[in-house]
């Protein structure tokens, strides 16, 4: 185990964990993650020695804050939560894992008294869910809409809370490398400087293109108060409906939606589950060597990048939901889970818009994803 005065061979896929002022290096196994989907990043550092005995296991214990780099580059700000160890007759193991600041709001509860907010607006309701763990909220879409009327409902975490919220208001989230919670925009983050291209960096790649979640026609259904415009019968009867001829034959899912709904809103959850759908059944995953592009920036999410792979029949642009580094024995690289950036957009475009987009030579699925789609 190295401090922070041994310099590595290769600076460039240096890791380092810093704790109480005190870097550390030297690992011989790595895992940092990081995902639209997970909204706290994660990491797991470990150092295997042949011989039983040796150096004494790293100072480090669970609840310690850290920061964690790759070479000079943050990566994630959080906590420890785990220093797991093992031993046999021929080695020890230790290890280290944590995850984001971002964590508390994902595994706890949400605290707000009174548990209800009216009239204010996305980042404000957000910024108040997130202050009793002392998360900080960044924001890359503006204030947000201003809402009606937001209550927590028994036993859900913070974010089960803030999800909910930005479902309706059709925003996405993650959290940064300095373990704030941001509002963010799909590709937000830029796009990257290299393509995934099949006979140039991709060691595999693979796509499931499953559609047993995808249907002809969504359903929300939901409640909103009466007023003095709307009596009993129309305030239980609120209901938005999204159809999707992609699905070539006939199957519906009903959703029910709570808090207070208008026909608006369930119009527009409807199709955001249409979209996000879509984008999940042509979501695929690629193996790409190494943690850097040939510029030197490392692979990141929420990025647009461009998929060339006759095998998988992609030739567009894509979102880069999540980014997994790993380095052990092997050498390092990095798993990027792609999928089409309209099933994470604020505002997705119509289907039957999207049928007459231009079609780009080398791309099978023309006929379900916006060719049109570029962030440049």
């Amino acid at each position: 185990m190295n401090d922070k005065r041994t310099e590595p061979l290769d600076p460039a896929t240096r890791v380092s964990l810093t704790v109480n002022g005190l870097s550390w290096e030297g690992w011989t196994n790595v895992e940092i993650g990081a995902g639209l989907d997970d909204q706290c990043r994660s990491f797991t550092v470990g150092i295997t020695r042949l011989l039983p005995g040796g150096d004494e296991p790293v100072p480090i214990v669970h609840g310690d804050r850290c920061e964690l780099r790759i070479g000079n580059d943050l990566v994630l700000t959080g906590w420890v939560f785990a220093t797991p160890r093992a031993h046999d007759k021929n080695s020890t193991a230790f290890g280290i894992a944590g995850r984001s600041l971002t964590a508390d709001l994902v595994d706890c509860a949400a605290l707000n008294k009174p548990p209800q907010f009216k009239r204010q607006s996305v980042r404000a309701i957000v910024a108040a869910l997130a202050a009793p763990y002392g998360i900080a909220v960044l924001s890359e879409v503006g204030d947000g809409d201003t809402v009606a009327d937001h209550t927590l409902q028994p036993g859900e975490t913070a974010f089960e809370s803030i999800d909910r919220l930005l479902k309706i208001s059709r925003l996405i989230s993650t959290d940064d490398a300095q373990g704030r919670l941001v509002l963010a925009a799909p590709g937000s983050a830029g796009r990257a400087y290299d393509p995934i291209q099949l006979g140039r960096n991709v060691l595999a790649g693979d796509a499931s293109f499953d559609f047993a979640g995808c249907f002809s026609e969504y359903r929300v259904l939901g409640q909103h108060g009466t007023s003095a415009n709307r009596n009993g019968a129309a305030a239980n009867e609120i209901a938005g409906i999204a159809t999707d001829s992609r699905i070539t034959r006939k199957r519906v899912a009903t959703l029910t939606e709570s808090g207070n709904l208008t026909p608006g809103m369930a119009k527009e959850r409807a199709s955001w589950e249409r979209d996000n759908r879509i984008g999940k059944a042509l979501a695929a995953q690629y193996e790409v060597a190494g943690w850097r592009q040939s510029n030197g920036a490392l692979w990141r999410h929420n990025q647009i990048v461009h998929v060339i792979d006759p095998i998988l029949g992609f030739d567009r642009d894509m979102l880069i939901t999540a980014v997994t580094y790993r380095m052990d024995e092997q050498g390092s690289r990095v798993t990027l889970a792609v999928a089409p950036p309209e099933g994470y957009l604020p505002q997705p475009p119509d289907p039957e818009k999207s049928k007459k987009a231009r079609k780009k030579k080398g791309d099978k699925f023309e006929y379900l994803l916006p060719s049109e789609w570029r962030s440049d």
